[in-house]
Formats: structure tokens, C-alpha cells, sequence
């Protein structure tokens, strides 16, 4: 399992690669700067200052949202832009649950938009992500592609 949506993932003290550039090809980082572009205001996308995509697929959009510190259950399916799935709760068949402060920047902007009830794409540009070095699986530049369904909330004491 990738840890990608657990606590140990990421952190806010992430470093600050808003500067950094990737290492990767030409070709490949055309094709994640592409894949946002697809998503920039057409089709329900809507797009924060930070540069995060996201668009509701089901759901009133009116249930309980999560604070920062909240824990969170969710389930979840996480794409390459090239199709390929790195990360599914929904494939283990179990929720994860998590502190919304302790993922990336990405997940915290955009869980935070999400009521209960609702699922949500989101297209999740690499400064938000795991920025120019990338993480484990997730290279260096990659736009992240997730749906998320917000099963549940329990407050931060």
C-alpha cells in the first residue's frame, strides 16, 4: 500500500519545491501540465489560486466539511495521468482514515472543499503534490489524479 492518503505520508512541514524543477523528460512533463490544462474550468472543473482542479461527480455538496485538524474517512482511487492507478482504498475494500493536516497540500485544499456524502476529482498539480523530487513511487513532477468520496468526519479534540 502506498501511503500516500495515511499520516505518515506527508506532512505540513513538506519542503517548499514551488521553485524547484523537475527531472524529468521534456515529453513527460508536457503530458502533467497537459492533463491539468484538460481540466481548467470546462466540464464543472474549478480551479483554486494554489492550482488545484477539482470537480464534484456525486453528492449534494452541502454535508458536514472537514476542519484542518480533522480526521477524515474516505475512500479513494489515485491515477497517473497515463491511467495507471498507484494507490485504490477502494481496491484494498477498506476506507482509510486520517488527520486532514497530515497529507499533502493537495488533499488538505481539496478534502476541505468536500462535504460528507460527496465524491470529488481532483487533479493535483506536483507543487501541491510531492513536489520536484517526488516520493517513493510518485516521481518527481507528477500530476496526481484522484477521486475521493468523504465517508465521514470525526472533529480534532
Amino acid at each position: 500500500m502506498l501511503t500516500l492518503c495515511l499520516p505518515a505520508a506527508a506532512s505540513a512541514e513538506q519542503p517548499d519545491t514551488k521553485d524547484a524543477v523537475p527531472s524529468q523528460g521534456t515529453a513527460w512533463l508536457n503530458r502533467q501540465m497537459s492533463a491539468l490544462a484538460e481540466r481548467q474550468g470546462a466540464n464543472g472543473w474549478h480551479v483554486t489560486p494554489s492550482g488545484l482542479r477539482w470537480r464534484r461527480i456525486a453528492g449534494p455538496g452541502s454535508g458536514a466539511r472537514p476542519g484542518p485538524t480533522d480526521h477524515v474517512t474516505v475512500h479513494y482511487v489515485g491515477t497517473f495521468v497515463d491511467g495507471s492507478e498507484f494507490d485504490s482504498s477502494v481496491r484494498r475494500g477498506e476506507p482509510a482514515t486520517f488527520p486532514l493536516n497530515r497529507v499533502i497540500k493537495g488533499w488538505q485544499e481539496g478534502v476541505a472543499l468536500m462535504g460528507v456524502g460527496d465524491k470529488v476529482e481532483f487533479a493535483i498539480p506536483y507543487q501541491i503534490a510531492y513536489g520536484a523530487d517526488g516520493k517513493g513511487p510518485i516521481p518527481g513532477g507528477a500530476t496526481l489524479l484522484f477521486t475521493v468520496e468523504l465517508l465521514g468526519i470525526e472533529p480534532a479534540t
